[in-house]
């Protein structure tokens, strides 16, 4: 991976040219979720390195992990007025909602630079029908499985609920975690696959207004979580413990399975990548999609409204903008920098027969709700909280409106 990754650093040496001619000297703040892990987080250094360097102007990076902090960062930085001149953030979302008044529509800024021809992908279109920014990464969610484990302990793949359940009571045995997950920070994923695997496609889709009755496959789903909390399928601190430890048991070959994106597929180990697969997670009803899983396209750059209305910073953050999202920048921050039958098994989520992509149900949901609703994951873990009654709460809230 290191000679690939220093293969892209040459190229985009040798092809960084800036788009426009620049005044020298301007500094521009960024933050993305370029970070951590995520195995474009050096590109992304890289080239926004090279881009100061053939422009002359600074850049002040604060890129972090994108998970609840991080949105909750941008979002009030925008509040207080200290939003960054360019970010990568979440689209088509309930978190984009707050930003657009603040941000440039690429159209606008074809417009001003015809030049540049931006990319214009409808599939990030906001509800207004209007594109603000520009992906460079599609994004899925699957089951992530150390197939050596499953080997070691004679387990199959969890490819139905039956082969989970059985493959967690051989793991307890041997004494392997079966699911490596942190319900203190990184509960969402657990949340919203349960939904989906008991969902029909119908009950996934729908959007109550609040005083509406939710479908029953979403309180049943997260029941789901109990029953895998009793079977011991979680570490024995899930609800204290950290992504960061449980990440890691992944990848050390002490959890035999993780719930996580395409995101921790780029932070596997290189030595791992033939001994790791994804499958969607197995359905509990029948009225589920066994092939259904969860993906699409969920964050893009923006351009913010305050750095377009600023004469000194205009070109600058538009030349930056077509520098990330255009030609082998963009490619080389969405290619996938893993292979084997890690990269085989993503390919085939992807293109393979499954029937269905859908975006995560959080996604579509007020912040203030979808965070009292991972508030009290650890809560329907541990039996303290009753589905039915944390969805009530989460109604409450009118997570898709009034």
């Amino acid at each position: 991976m290191r000679k690939i990754l220093a293969f892209l650093i040459s190229l985009v040496m040798l092809l960084s040219l800036s788009f426009l001619s620049l005044a020298e000297g301007v500094t521009l703040k960024t933050v993305s979720t370029f970070a951590g892990t995520d195995a474009a987080a050096e590109t992304y250094v890289a080239l926004l390195k090279a881009w100061e360097e053939k422009t002359g102007n600074k850049i002040e990076d604060a890129s972090s992990t994108g998970d609840e902090v991080f949105k909750a960062g941008v979002l009030n930085d925008f509040a207080a007025g200290n939003e960054a001149d360019l970010l990568f953030f979440f689209a088509k979302t309930a978190d984009s909602a707050p930003i657009l008044e603040k941000v440039v529509p690429i159209e606008e800024i074809n417009a001003a630079y015809p030049e540049l021809n931006l990319p214009v992908n409808t599939a990030i279109a906001e509800p207004d029908g209007v594109v603000y920014s520009i992906p460079v990464r599609p994004f899925w969610e699957g089951l992530f499985c150390n197939i050596d484990l499953f080997e070691q302990v004679g387990a199959q793949l969890p490819t139905t609920w039956e082969n989970l359940v059985d493959a967690i009571a051989r793991f307890k045995e041997a004494g392997i975690v079966p699911i490596a997950v942190s319900f203190s920070d990184i509960p969402h994923y657990i949340a919203d696959v349960t939904v989906l695997s008991a969902s029909s496609e119908a009950d996934y889709l729908a959007r109550p207004k609040a005083g509406d009755p939710i479908p029953q496959a979403w309180i049943d789903g997260n029941a789901k979580i109990h029953e895998l909390y009793e079977l011991g399928a979680f570490p024995v601190d899930v609800n204290a413990t950290t992504e960061a430890v449980t990440s890691q048991m992944f990848r050390d070959k002490k959890a035999a399975m993780q719930m996580d994106g395409s995101w921790f597929a780029n932070g596997i180990p290189e030595e791992n990548y033939d001994t790791t697969v994804v499958v969607p997670f197995p359905v509990t009803s029948e009225e589920a999609q066994p092939t259904a899983f969860m993906g699409g396209v969920s964050m893009g750059f923006y351009v913010s409204r305050k750095a377009w209305d600023d004469p000194a910073k205009r070109d600058a953050v538009v030349d930056l903008l077509a520098y990330l999202t255009t030609g082998d920048n963009a490619v080389a921050l969405a290619a996938f920098q893993f292979k084997g039958k890690l990269l085989e098994s993503s390919f085939e989520m992807l293109n393979a027969g499954l029937t269905t992509m859908y975006g995560p149900l959080q996604d579509a949901m007020d912040p203030e709700a979808r965070s009292y609703w991972f508030s009290q994951i650890p809560g329907i873990a541990d039996g303290t909280a009753d589905p039915a009654d944390v969805w009530k709460g989460v109604m409450e809230l009118a997570p898709f409106g009034k």
